[in-house]
């Protein structure tokens, strides 16, 4: 039976936007608050494993994705563990390398096992319980994560209204095994899962960002998939790095919500890169010279959110 571990972070970012909100009655409290030295942000570590070592992901994918739209993803995955003098800095796998200083220890990615479920073999309305046995047909092996990727027409029981993906731990007979799962939020609740390249529903509305691979949907689920992968690497079955409960917990990435270069306050994602050509909006580049908007990380070195710029 599966034991479902919900990774939330859609209310991080409705209580971000919600902040953002002013109030003339708290200008004197956020002058004299600021005065005050900040704690630093602390992930509790809670004696659990975590993932470390040569991890595979293995990916499902369910519905409609178009093969550009699966090289945007499969390209990201390649560039978590592609060698960073292939790739200009800031890089994608300098990123992931944050997870080496948790206590797991170093973790190198590779893709493994591909599933297209195009056909909607349980239908285009899933509750979580499908999620986690779609995620199970990918292989039950140590050291994996079985990723399921829904695509813009499938609704999850729980999409948008409370998360924008989640990851968790399902068991077997004999294993043990670490899942994912990221939604194509486009036709859904792009201003709630897809933001910074739409405006949000929330907050201040300004103007929402060039997505760098052409696809809003897309480059928002690979904000998603960053922020679950972290997640599971470093938090996998509810005793490794987190804040709060274990039910509802921040982790490597969801505790930076909304922070994805220098100078991030709610509603304004920090200063990144930007494409003279194209005007799109990035922080990392890839392979193939793929480039991609990640979100900040917390490093355990500083306590802080740690952006690549």
């Amino acid at each position: 039976m599966a034991s479902i571990h919900q990774h939330v972070f859609l209310s991080s970012l409705v209580l971000l936007f919600s902040l953002a909100l002013p109030d003339p009655c708290l200008a004197t409290t956020r002058k004299l608050s600021a005065l005050v030295e900040q704690p630093p942000l602390v992930l509790k570590y809670h004696n659990g494993p975590l993932l470390k070592g040569n991890i595979t992901i293995n990916l499902v994918w369910y519905g409609k994705f178009s093969p550009t739209q699966r090289s945007i993803i499969v390209d990201f995955l390649y560039s978590l563990g592609s060698s960073a003098k292939s790739n200009p800095p800031p890089s994608v796998s300098s990123w992931w390398r944050t997870t080496e200083s948790y206590r797991g220890g170093p973790c190198s990615v590779v893709v493994g096992n591909q599933i297209l479920d195009d056909k909607y073999s349980l239908g285009k309305s899933l509750k979580f319980h499908q999620i986690v046995a779609l995620a199970s047909k990918a292989g039950i092996k140590n050291n994996a994560i079985n990723v399921v990727l829904t695509s813009a027409d499938v609704a999850v029981d729980g999409f948008c209204m409370s998360r924008c993906g989640t990851h968790g731990s399902g068991q077997t007979k004999r294993n043990k095994f670490a899942y994912a799962w990221v939604g194509n939020s486009m036709s859904q609740c792009p201003g709630q899962c897809a933001w910074p390249f739409h405006q949000p529903i929330y907050g201040p509305q300004t103007p929402a960002l060039v997505s760098p691979n052409g696809d809003v949907g897309v480059d928002g689920m690979i904000i998603n998939l960053a922020t679950v992968l972290a997640g599971t690497v470093t938090n996998p079955f509810k005793n490794g790095y987190f804040q709060g409960t274990a039910d509802a917990p921040l982790e490597a990435v969801s505790a930076c919500t909304g922070v994805f270069g220098k100078g991030a306050y709610p509603g304004y994602p920090g200063k990144v890169l930007v494409d003279k050509t194209t005007g799109a909006s990035y922080n990392a580049f890839g392979v193939k010279g793929r480039k991609y908007l990640l979100p900040a990380m917390w490093d355990p070195k500083t306590s802080t959110c740690k952006t690549l710029v």
